[in-house]
């Protein structure tokens, strides 16, 4: 069995949503399709979700809604008339939408996950509406009859362990095709609860493991995965097979393809994950497995947005408990860390800057009043470069080349770390030289 997952640009108008219906029904393997919110049309089109989260801030603000309320609607409305939809939705989704108003009027979280929810919602609707009308035996599941139940976590929700034979009992018992909204659960209490960014990704892993699948394909708009980002570097290689570890690191410094969080579900069961594109459904993309054969490097991200807080104390070393009773610090402020490069009378922790709310040099302080450290001093515009592959320390000259790299290029590095692991390589610099050090390290890699 094949699990699908279509993104919004996948399933942003009629033309991509007929594209994707091929798709699924040219093979009887793929049954089960999740379904994002639909996205942009063209690049100064705005997002189903964002249209969802403009009506919740005119909620909140308990001004008059009807004009954010009937962009929804229209956006809908357009899909549904272009696909010569008979089943009429629109009043359903009007009702829908101002029910959860209603209901959560007095609760801003959970009117934020119900609205946001519901582009996934409509759309998965709409959909299995269209399939069913073409003759496909279709049937749309919402997360709470697939019982598809989650922590209570609103934007964070994290599946309950118990779920997965559910859902798969729920499946089991279904006959021809499945469309299922992505990006959200429901709780104990039905309430919905919404995932974090690029949800959607995370149920279809989720469905994926439930039903023991043979393989998970995410459809986008590229033809798979490649080595830089070519926003940056021009018709960068494409990546044909990494593993699940490479790809959390790339995720992790930037990579947007695939949801990071989603490969935990699929890891213990070694489900691989095919990365295709809805425009060229033929072309091979990327394959995401458990192991691969060759080594080397794959792929090089960066992502800024980070924080660096140095610390300087003679004998560091010798204190006993030091590192302990720093973490202690982050952990009392609620406060995860990125990476900690150290010598002997000094170290540093990178934060990512979203943590923070105005409390940075708070918790500096704090640091410097409860260790008693010599020197402490901040950084806040650094960016994490990856360079990721897998095997990469058994292979002479990678963290040189790199390095030649930097100073041919006349880019400061502030920090460099590879830890226990064989298969990526951190290297900290000023959000400033982004972009000129990955030109440099593809450069330097893929180039040479």
């Amino acid at each position: 069995m094949i699990v699908c997952k279509f993104g919004g640009s996948s399933v942003a108008n009629a033309e991509q949503i007929r594209k994707m219906i091929n798709i699924i029904n040219t093979n009887e393997e793929r049954r089960i399709v999740i379904v994002s919110a639909p996205g942009k049309r063209f690049d100064q089109d705005v997002k189903v979700t964002d249209l969802l989260i403009q009506l919740y801030d005119k909620v909140l603000l308990s001004e008059n809604y009807d004009i954010e309320l009937t962009k929804v609607l229209n956006r809908f409305e357009s899909i549904a008339q272009e696909l010569e939809l008979k089943t009429p939705l629109i009043h359903l989704f009007e009702s829908q939408l101002k029910g959860y108003i209603q209901k959560y009027n007095n609760h801003p979280l959970r009117l934020l996950d119900a609205l946001k929810s519901s582009g996934e919602d409509f759309n998965a609707q709409l959909i299995a509406a269209f399939n069913s009308q073409l003759g496909v035996k279709t049937t749309y599941l919402s997360p709470k009859e697939l019982q598809l139940i989650v922590s209570d976590e609103p934007g964070n929700a994290i599946i309950h362990p118990d779920s997965y034979d559910k859902i798969n009992q729920v499946i089991q018992e279904i006959d021809g095709k499945i469309i299922i909204p992505g990006f959200f659960g429901v709780n104990e209490n039905s309430d919905i609860v919404t995932f974090s960014r690029g949800g959607s990704d995370i149920t279809g892993a989720i469905l994926s493991r439930s039903v023991h699948a043979d393989i998970y394909e995410n459809f986008t708009d590229v033809s798979g995965i490649f080595a830089a980002n070519p926003k940056i570097v021009d018709n960068p290689a494409s990546i044909h097979n990494l593993t699940y570890a490479e790809m959390r690191e790339l995720s992790y410094a930037g990579f947007n393809v695939f949801h990071d969080e989603a490969l935990m579900p699929l890891y213990k069961e070694g489900i691989p994950v095919n990365i295709k594109n809805t425009n060229e459904p033929e072309h091979p993309g990327t394959m995401i497995t458990k192991t691969r054969q060759s080594v080397g490097v794959v792929g090089v991200s960066c992502d800024a947005g980070f924080v660096s807080i140095n610390m300087t104390k003679y004998l560091m070393n010798r204190e006993v408990g030091f590192t302990r009773k720093l973490l202690t610090i982050l952990e009392e402020h609620n406060i995860s860390y990125e990476h900690m490069p150290s010598g002997i009378d000094d170290i540093s922790i990178i934060i990512r800057k979203n943590q923070f709310n105005d409390n940075l040099y708070e918790l500096v302080t704090e640091i410097q009043d409860r260790l008693h450290v010599d020197d402490i001093s901040v950084e806040e515009d650094i960016a994490i470069l990856m360079i990721v592959g897998l095997g990469m320390k058994t292979l002479i000259g990678t963290a040189n080349k790199a390095t030649e790299a930097f100073r041919n290029n006349h880019i400061n590095i502030k920090m460099i770390n590879q830890g226990s692991s064989e298969i990526s390589m951190m290297f900290g610099i000023y959000v400033a030289d982004e972009k000129k050090a990955v030109k440099a390290i593809y450069d330097a890699y893929f180039t040479a």
